[in-house]
């Protein structure tokens, strides 16, 4: 069975977990205290030397990243990959997610929920919720007269690209400001076997 390293406020660690749920894999979530320091330790650091979470297990295979790990659950599973020709497409849209969204989404939602409110640096959270912005506009743009991303069905390019867009915790996103996202979200929520990512993971910190 694969053991998936994770905890439940990691966008990227639900990511990997709901790709492995949708997938129908075999698979177990191991929790990491991440927020207590376990990502830092050293025997952590064995299995990860980035000190990242998520991390899949497979038998004698670790691999880290989110998107690794996603490329591997459909690989594994023949699912969630789209049609053979749209595998580049798919790719594609999993690395702008990346680059575009997720880094920026993360680390915004972690500055506004997660450190204390004398800490938050105001300045820097106004100007990653504006590169955010044109972001939200591509995605709402390319989704519109679409059902999914890529193709004619949910691939892992849409699970990666809805990664941090099913919190709860404020980070600037709202979702009814942009319809075709909004419409999407709820066709994904609607997919048998989806789960928010506190009913799939542990949660680190307390609701």
């Amino acid at each position: 069975m694969m053991k998936l390293y994770c905890f439940g406020e990691s966008g990227n660690a639900y990511k990997a977990a709901l790709t492995l749920q949708l997938a129908g894999a075999e698979w177990e979530p191991v929790f990491v205290d991440f927020f207590a320091g376990e990502a830092r330790s050293d025997a952590f650091r064995a299995i990860n030397p980035m000190g990242e979470a998520p991390v899949l297990v497979d038998g004698d295979l670790t691999l880290t990243q989110s998107g690794a790990i996603q490329q591997y659950v459909v690989d594994q599973t023949g699912k969630l990959g789209g049609a053979p020709a749209d595998k580049y497409e798919v790719l594609r849209w999993v690395l702008w997610d990346n680059h575009k969204m997720s880094s920026q989404a993360g680390v915004t939602r972690f500055l506004m929920n997660f450190l204390p409110v004398d800490k938050r640096p105001n300045e820097v959270i106004g100007f990653l919720q504006g590169r955010l912005r044109p972001a939200y506009q591509v995605l709402d743009d390319h989704l519109a007269g679409r059902d999914w991303i890529v193709g004619d069905s949910l691939t892992v390019a849409d699970i990666s690209n809805c990664g941090y867009l099913f919190y709860d915790e404020p980070f600037g996103f709202d979702r009814k400001a942009w319809p075709n996202i909004d419409a999407w979200l709820t066709r994904i929520s609607d997919t048998p076997g989806w789960k928010h990512p506190y009913d799939l993971m542990q949660r680190a910190l307390p609701a």
